[in-house]
């Protein structure tokens, strides 16, 4: 009997060690990943509410308090003209929505280059920034080549005559920033957009309107190349060159001498050779 009892005493101890152990084990577990934890969070980046929009939001849309919701983003990195109250976003009261003036995808934050002041009208004057003008032009794009949208960038060329009888193609205006589009769209050539402009390229484009052809060239994303002039004519196509003609031989007239002769009242011219 002492012998059973002493064997259930040592079974009972060493389950109360290994106890105590696993015990401890988890223990220092928990404390490993708590300290993981404050080392993440004391290196992890502070982060602000800030208002984006809960839902794809395009050009002349109206932006109410049902479209924004609060996310959390970077503090250092949040982008300037952001909105971190809703007293910023509606100073005038939420009942006076903005006018999106650039496309936005949902959870994008809103920032200020993409809405109207508060209560701005929908219309184009929404859209264009001071000292600019809105312009139309239709031009020629690629069958196939898809549907030009708001905020894309494109080059105009123009395609005339010269007064020589050359017809040529120029690039006279490279990166204009389309703001809106007129008509649905559908991929049918021309296409009418809405440009950007100064009130000096109104007047270089309504000149190249009525005078020739306009092709619009979408610019890529992202492209800031500077581009020169452009100027490229048939010669360039064929490789003719321009025939160039002969200046016509000079004649030189003989010279002529003459005296006055006098008989009486009466003067007469006679011709005589001339002395070198």
């Amino acid at each position: 009997m002492r012998a059973v009892f002493g064997l259930v005493l040592l079974v009972g101890m060493g389950l109360a060690g290994f106890a105590v152990y696993m015990v401890n084990q988890y223990m220092e577990a928990q404390t490993a990943q708590l300290d993981r934890a404050r080392e993440v969070a004391a290196t992890a980046p502070a982060t602000i509410e800030v208002h984006a929009v809960s839902r794809p939001l395009t050009y002349g849309e109206l932006l109410t308090k049902d479209d924004v919701r609060i996310i959390r983003y970077v503090r250092d990195a949040l982008p300037a003209g952001s909105f971190v109250t809703e007293e910023e976003l509606f100073p005038q009261g939420v009942d006076v929505p903005r006018v999106v003036t650039l496309p936005m995808l949902e959870n994008e934050v809103i920032m200020a280059n993409k809405v109207s002041e508060p209560g701005a009208s929908r219309g184009l004057t929404a859209l264009v920034e001071p000292g600019y003008r809105a312009f139309p032009v239709q031009g020629r794009i690629a069958s196939g080549f898809g549907d030009l949208r708001p905020d894309d960038r494109i080059d105009v060329y123009w395609t005339g005559r010269l007064r020589d009888g050359r017809e040529v193609t120029n690039l006279i205006k490279s990166g204009l920033q389309i703001i809106a589009i007129i008509g649905e769209p559908g991929g049918r050539t021309p296409q009418n957009v809405i440009v950007q402009v100064t009130p000096e390229e109104v007047a270089l484009l309504t000149q190249a309107q009525n005078s020739g052809q306009l092709t619009l060239a979408l610019v890529g994303t992202g492209d800031v190349t500077a581009t020169g002039n452009v100027t490229v004519d048939n010669s360039a196509l064929t490789g003719e060159q321009d025939v160039v003609a002969e200046p016509a031989p000079v004649v030189q007239e003989r010279q002529r001498c003459f005296v006055i002769q006098r008989s009486g009242m009466t003067r007469t011219e006679v011709e005589i050779e001339c002395s070198e």
